[in-house]
């Protein structure tokens, strides 16, 4: 995989979970910029992102446009991607068996786009890359710094800003908190 393209025909030819026999697509990511300076992180693609093979196209999707539309990103500014390519069914959250045959995919893609900034979206992407343990209803909207890498913004998943408008300022102000932090970098 030297190549972008190459990562993305390995990744659609995969076959290290059952996640693949269900799939209509592998939904890579979403981004137009693979040098973005942002990268959000979910759990996994849904129904209609299975459909249309890109990432954060359904109804949460949606409102994370609206909220990074609201805070002046541009679309060149971020990459979307999560933990697990594949849908899984009834959009149950992944397996630890279905994670960790993905985690590798993620990992390139990180390596690949180096972001200055991860943003954690829910309890699934911060239990994977952050901590096991990681509680995202204490921890949500705290920095985590890896120095020399990047540093880490978990926050709730817009689902579960759909589910409970009572989180919808808590996730915006976690935004909000991206978005000065890029501009206090000038990473954009």
């Amino acid at each position: 995989m030297d190549t972008w393209d190459g990562f993305v025909e390995a990744c659609k030819r995969c076959r290290n979970c059952s996640l693949c026999e269900t799939r209509t697509n592998v939904v890579v990511g979403r981004g137009t910029n693979l040098k973005a300076p942002v990268m959000f992180i979910g759990e996994g693609p849904g129904e209609q992102e299975d459909i249309e093979g890109s990432a954060f196209v359904g109804r949460a999707g949606k409102l994370l446009d609206l909220a990074l539309e609201a805070l002046m990103f541009e679309p060149g500014h971020y990459y979307i991607a999560n933990i697990v390519k594949c849908r899984p069914p009834g959009n149950r959250v992944p397996s630890e068996a279905e994670a960790q045959a993905c985690l590798p995919w993620l990992r390139y893609q990180v390596k690949y786009i180096k972001p200055s900034i991860i943003v954690c979206l829910g309890s699934t992407a911060a239990r994977h890359i952050i901590d096991k343990g990681f509680k995202i209803t204490q921890g949500r909207g705290t920095w985590i710094e890896m120095p020399g890498y990047f540093s880490i913004l978990p926050t709730y998943h817009p689902s579960a800003v759909l589910r409970d408008p009572g989180k919808k300022m808590d996730f915006f102000q976690d935004l909000k908190q991206v978005r000065t932090r890029i501009q206090a970098q000038d990473l954009w």
